[in-house]
C-alpha cells in the first residue's frame, strides 16, 4: 500500500494547517501578553479576560471592550463598537463561504468560530494555491485550532506577568502585531480592489484618528469596504469595453 501523500488524510491536513500558521502565531503572542498585561492592570478579574479570550477570541475586539470597560462606558456602547470592528469577518467569510458551504452546519459554525485574521489569510493561501481542496476543512480546522491555543497561552502568560510587571504593555511589543497585519495585508494588495481598499482605508483611518469610541477606525473600514466593492464593479466593466473596443 502507498504511503498517503501530504495533506492525504484528516491529521496530516490537522497538522498542516497547524504547521503553516506558526509564523502568524509567532506573531500574535506579544498581542495576547500584552492583553493579559491590560487584564491584570485594570478593571477586570484575571478569570475574566482569559474567559473573554476563550468565549470571544478577537483580539481587537478585546483590547477595546477592555478599554471601554475602563472608562465606565455602557454596554450597549461596548456591544455596538466590538460589533462593528468585527463586521470585517463578514468580508473574511463571504470569500471563503464557497469552499465551506457542503459542510454540516456543525463544522460551518466551528469554523466560523475559529476565523481570525490570520487564520482567514492562512486558508485564502490554501484554497488559492491547491486545486484538491476536499480536505480543507480539517487544514481550517488545524489553523484554527493552533490560533485558539496559541490566544489562551499568551493571554494567561500576560495575565501572570502582567500582575508582575505592571508596565509589560508598554514596552513596545505591539508593533508585532502591526509587522503580522502587514505580513497578512501586503501579498492580498495584487488586485486593484484590494489595493484601492486598503488605501482609501488607511488614508481615512489617520484623517478621522481624533474621533471618540474608535469611531474613525469603523468608518475607514466602512470606506475600505465601499471602495473595493465599487472597484469590483467598475472592473467588469471596464473590461467589457475593451472587449467591445477589440
Amino acid at each position: 500500500m502507498p504511503h498517503p501523500t501530504p495533506h492525504s488524510t484528516r491529521v496530516s491536513s490537522l497538522a498542516a494547517g497547524a504547521r503553516d500558521t506558526l509564523p502568524m502565531m509567532v506573531g500574535a503572542a506579544p498581542f495576547g501578553v500584552i492583553f493579559g498585561a491590560l487584564v491584570a492592570s485594570g478593571p477586570l478579574a484575571a478569570w475574566q479576560g482569559q474567559l473573554m479570550s476563550m468565549g470571544v477570541f478577537a483580539g481587537s475586539s478585546q483590547f477595546i471592550a477592555v478599554g471601554l470597560v475602563a472608562g465606565h462606558a455602557g454596554l450597549l456602547v461596548i456591544w455596538l463598537t466590538t460589533f462593528i470592528v468585527n463586521l470585517r469577518h463578514m468580508l473574511y467569510a463571504a470569500t471563503l463561504l464557497p469552499r465551506v458551504a457542503h459542510l454540516p452546519a456543525r463544522w460551518r459554525w466551528m469554523l466560523g468560530f475559529l476565523m481570525t485574521d490570520e487564520t482567514f489569510a492562512v486558508m485564502n493561501g490554501y484554497y488559492s494555491t491547491r486545486a484538491d481542496t476536499k480536505l480543507g476543512h480539517w487544514y481550517f480546522l488545524g489553523s484554527g485550532l493552533a490560533m485558539y491555543a496559541n490566544w489562551q497561552f499568551w493571554t494567561l502568560a500576560g495575565l501572570l506577568f502582567g500582575a508582575a510587571f505592571p508596565q509589560l504593555q508598554s514596552l513596545g511589543l505591539d508593533f508585532a502585531m502591526v509587522a503580522t497585519f502587514i505580513a497578512i495585508v501586503v501579498p492580498q494588495l495584487n488586485r486593484m480592489p484590494h489595493f484601492g481598499a486598503a488605501l482609501a482605508a488607511g488614508i481615512f483611518a489617520f484623517l478621522l484618528r481624533d474621533l471618540p469610541y474608535k469611531l474613525g477606525l469603523m468608518s475607514a473600514v466602512l470606506i475600505g469596504v465601499a471602495v473595493g466593492m465599487a472597484l469590483l464593479r467598475l472592473r467588469p466593466q471596464a473590461q467589457l469595453k475593451r472587449t467591445d473596443a477589440a
